[in-house]
């Protein structure tokens, strides 16, 4: 990878390519969702959106005895993810491609499972849901987790960083809704638990983020990168009784 031109989304790849995992979650909570589903170990075609390199993904290959396809739109996390699966001996059933999350390319009703972990708001919750139904085999599930409102105070510090980073949090209740009215049967909803942001993510990615800034030293483009994310973290240990990231399973109608 060549990051001379240093770009956001070029910080972005370079901070998380590394990383087990590109946002909150563990190999416990990814379990977790799976168990809420039944029959997980039939399912024969299941598809990961916005797989990045793929930690969650392998978690579910151990537990699922089907074919899995990681979608993301970096070529450079595809192949992280498909030299993993590789390396774990998944390769013959797990693959990573490049694709977008809004424009996918496959057959209608293909899969038993779409998976999506801290990913869904980047298009919004209710399009997501919605758009990906269409390639839900009836009755399949759907097993998503992005940030939330946990409380009834929404502090306006936190909703201006994620509006600005482009993204917005809805209560529980509403997306519980939303998912009802996209033509789900809710299953269960459960927020993932502080380490999950902690040991899971921030903590890997602070020390990733330490040898960026030496190595692009005096660049503000990369201080300013860095600071965002920093406040990332100052925000979640201050109000994370507030928000916080929340799994939601649901089953086509």
């Amino acid at each position: 990878m060549d990051y001379k031109q240093v770009t956001e989304m070029g910080l972005l790849i370079e901070t998380h390519i590394e990383l087990e995992r590109q946002g909150p979650g563990s190999l416990e909570t990814t379990v977790k969702a799976l168990n809420f589903l039944d029959n997980p170990s039939k399912f024969s075609r299941v598809a990961d959106i916005a797989c990045g390199t793929g930690g969650q993904t392998m978690v579910l290959a151990r537990n699922i005895a089907g074919n899995i396809i990681g979608i993301d739109i970096s070529p450079d996390f595809i192949e992280v993810f498909n030299n993993n699966a590789k390396k774990l001996n998944l390769h013959e059933r797990v693959k990573g491609i490049v694709g977008s999350m809004d424009v996918l390319s496959f057959e209608k009703e293909e899969f038993d499972l779409i998976w999506s972990e801290g990913a869904i708001d980047n298009i919004g919750f209710e399009k997501g849901i919605s758009y990906w139904r269409d390639f839900l085999k009836r009755a399949g599930y759907i097993a998503v987790s992005c940030p939330s409102w946990i409380a009834d105070e929404y502090p306006d510090e936190v909703d201006k960083f994620w509006v600005d980073a482009g993204s917005s949090l809805d209560t529980v209740g509403h997306n519980v809704k939303i998912m009802q009215k996209a033509g789900y049967s809710f299953i269960a909803a459960f927020t993932l638990p502080e380490k999950d942001w902690f040991d899971g993510y921030f903590i890997p990615r602070t020390e990733t983020e330490k040898a960026i800034l030496k190595k692009y030293a005096g660049n503000k483009m990369v201080e300013d990168y860095i600071a965002s994310s920093r406040q990332e973290v100052d925000l979640y240990s201050n109000y994370k009784q507030h928000y916080g990231y929340v799994f939601y399973i649901g089953k086509k109608i």
